[in-house]
């Protein structure tokens, strides 16, 4: 496990879409964009139904995540942020999760998800290995 350092946080705790791999039963990559929020030093994301991610995360753990930050690197390309780790799915929690992601990836006073009694869900916890990418990490 590695220690989430002040950038990488920061990146996480913005409102930067992330791009989640998981890996297919045939060892294809699966690709969903998902808001992250960091918990401690692991990465969580919420998901209402039991997606094809969930189904991967269940059967194998690894994964990367890639995000955007919307500034220029230092050489004028876009900066970015990959993580490899390794993902566990906990059981309930999604809305309450979703809820506090929204107001950073919609708005303050957002109520999400828009529906009275949504599911319990799942949350993706994510251990960070290692770090990569385009920027100061």
């Amino acid at each position: 496990m590695t220690s989430v350092s002040a950038p990488v946080r920061e990146v996480l705790e913005g409102p930067y879409l992330a791009h989640l791999v998981t890996l297919n039963a045939d060892g294809s990559p699966q690709i969903s964009v998902v808001w992250v929020g960091i918990e401690d030093d692991e990465i969580v994301a919420g998901h209402l139904g039991s997606w094809k991610k969930v189904q991967n995360l269940q059967r194998d753990p690894r994964v990367a995540l890639s995000i955007e930050t919307g500034r220029p690197g230092p050489h004028g390309l876009a900066e970015y942020l990959v993580v490899y780790g390794t993902g566990r799915i906990t059981e309930g929690g999604a809305p309450e999760l979703l809820q506090r992601l929204a107001r950073t990836y919609i708005a303050p006073d957002v109520r999400f998800p828009p529906m009275d009694n949504p599911p319990p869900g799942f949350v993706t916890r994510i251990t960070v290995e290692r770090v990569s990418g385009n920027g100061d990490w």
